[in-house]
């Protein structure tokens, strides 16, 4: 399932390097849950034939992120902004808690929300 995911996510990512039939049969297996049987009927080529572009695909997709590791950076800009959003709620509890300032607690309540808009796109 793990890897499912995986593939999933590079496919998002760098699915418009592949050729339009790469990225089809892939689609077509992890996000559609076809079976290389369904797909080489809908397709009019052998199950060895899709199996063998899908594996070739994979690689590609591999390929590219070790080169490139958009998908891994996202992952880490992606934690590192709920991280923030989370220490803008601890920012806000201590002041609440201290009436310290209420500049304080409107800042963090838009970082938070700076943090929520980034991570929903």
């Amino acid at each position: 399932m793990a890897k499912n995911l995986e593939i999933a996510g590079l496919l998002d990512c760098y699915g418009e390097m592949l050729t339009q039939k790469q990225h089809d049969f892939l689609d077509y297996y992890y996000n559609e849950d076809l079976s290389l049987s369904e797909i080489a009927a809908n397709e009019g080529i052998t199950r060895q034939g899709v199996r063998d572009a899908i594996k070739r695909a994979e690689t590609q997709l591999f390929e590219m992120e070790s080169k490139l590791g958009l998908v891994r950076r996202f992952e880490e800009i992606k934690q590192g902004l709920n991280e923030i959003a989370e220490y803008a709620d601890l920012i806000n509890a201590y002041n609440l808690r201290h009436s310290l300032s209420r500049e304080v607690n409107e800042y963090s309540v838009k970082i938070k929300a700076v943090s929520q808009i980034l991570l929903d796109k």
